[in-house]
């Protein structure tokens, strides 16, 4: 119990940073346009982080969990399991709170992945292993390519809405820096605060389930039995999951010799356990992680097979949730992180990317093209970097404006961003064979 709670308390620490770290891409526009105060942008943007925990599902969460090594993912109540999650928040952790006190708007999603990456790779520098293969690299192309692109979209998508904006809109004042303490036209305004509005609930539905994701391992890896299946998954699902299993077996026979045999011994196993089953609390608790096992070995050898993906998405809605209580408890780090600390960075965005002061335009330009893009990621299952499409789309609308860029700042904040995955993929890659070293010794594994 009391590794778990550490475990926990490690987990909405991260989201808690995650909170802190990533506020200023939401409230930087509106407190550099005087459309709200500091203080009652930070609070109305936690306030609608936590709301877009609960409204985000979980399809960013389980994106992210599938790049793990699945040789972890199937040690049930593994030291390894364990030594492998708390690689990846401590090195997350350390490189936020670090590019958070040099005011950098780093990536928390490049972060994670970083680490996602090194523990994967570091597992496979183990003996009896192939150095490389710990990864799940078509699923790594998927995230890394959604993350290279979304500041590109960001830049060329703010330029362009500023420039339409120039041709389109005749008060020539809403292209102009505001005057200290003068407050926003009325309908610009309420553009500005309901963007803002928009990318703190798209930011709490993509990253508050980065977080919901990581305590899901957490409680899987420690208490299998409880929460290594869908408890609460309804009938239809169950009898899908179980017509899913018959229509596998045709396919699984198209597989090589060797991994046919084991995929088929897999399939029988879970057919037997799933069957007669209505609800799935009702299969006894040592058997709940062994069907959480077939099912993602099942999976890692069927993926490729596009005539599987129907029947392996029916088979993960049994084992892919989580419960109401992780949601609140994500929700309420990432809200209550994102009203401290946000200072660091909110200057950064809002002072030190162009060379002069944000205009109206520029604000509502970015901030529209974060929430669409953020928001989109987050109900599509993309892990996208807010951080880095705000960023992008604040420097765009600088271009678009005229205005120019701090070549300094701009490095600066391109090299954290190249930094961020091979420093999180060195941290996490230490710490991991670190703990497995500790663990060994004491002989908690081989």
């Amino acid at each position: 119990m009391i590794v778990l709670f550490a475990a926990l308390l490690i987990a909405c620490a991260f989201e808690f940073v995650n909170g802190f770290h990533d506020t200023a891409n939401a409230v930087a526009t509106v407190i550099y346009t005087n459309s709200l105060e500091p203080w009652k942008a930070v609070i109305w943007s936690g306030l609608w982080n936590f709301a877009g925990v609960f409204v985000g599902g979980i399809s960013v969460a389980m994106a992210i969990v599938n790049l793990l090594p699945v040789e972890l993912l199937v040690a049930s109540g593994s030291n390894a399991g364990l030594a492998m999650v708390m690689a990846l928040l401590l090195s997350a952790i350390a490189w936020n709170l670090g590019t958070w006190y040099l005011g950098l708007p780093a990536s928390s999603s490049h972060t994670l992945i970083g680490a996602i990456l090194g523990v994967g790779l570091a597992n496979s520098s183990l003996p009896g292993h192939v150095f490389g293969s710990g990864v799940n690299w078509h699923k790594a192309a998927e995230v890394g390519l959604s993350l290279l692109v979304s500041p590109f979209l960001g830049f060329s998508a703010a330029y362009l809405l500023l420039r339409l904006a120039q041709g389109m809109i005749r008060n020539r004042d809403l292209f102009q820096p505001p005057l200290a303490g003068q407050k926003p036209p009325t309908w610009i305004r309420n553009v500005l605060i309901a963007t803002c509005t928009g990318v703190s609930f798209a930011h709490g539905s993509n990253d508050g389930q980065k977080g919901v994701g990581l305590i899901m391992l957490i409680l899987i890896g420690i208490l299998p039995a409880g929460y290594a299946v869908n408890g609460v998954a309804d009938p239809q699902q169950v009898s899908a999951a179980r017509a899913a299993v018959e229509r596998l077996v045709p396919m699984a026979a198209r597989l090589p010799q060797g991994e046919r045999e084991t995929v088929t011994a897999e399939l029988a196993e879970l057919r037997g356990k799933l069957s007669g089953v209505r609800l799935m609390d009702t299969i006894p608790g040592p058997d709940r992680f062994q069907v959480r096992k077939d099912i993602l070995l099942i999976e890692n050898s069927l993926r490729d097979d596009p005539s599987a993906k129907q029947e392996l998405r029916a088979l993960r809605a049994i084992v892919d949730y989580a419960p109401t209580w992780v949601l609140i408890a994500v929700a309420c780090s990432l809200g209550i992180g994102t009203t401290v600390g946000w200072q660091r960075i909110v200057k950064t965005v809002g002072e030190k990317i162009g060379k002069q002061h944000l205009t109206y335009a520029q604000g509502a330009s970015a901030e529209l093209v974060a929430m669409a893009t953020v928001g989109f990621a987050a109900f599509s299952g993309f892990p996208v970097s807010t951080t880095h499409v705000l960023s992008s789309g604040i420097a765009g609308t600088m271009v678009a404006q005229r205005s120019g860029l701090q070549a300094e700042t701009v490095k600066k904040i391109a090299s954290a961003w190249l930094l961020t995955l091979p420093a999180s993929m060195m941290l996490s890659a230490v710490i991991y064979l670190a703990l497995r070293y500790l663990l060994v010794c004491v002989g908690c594994v081989q």
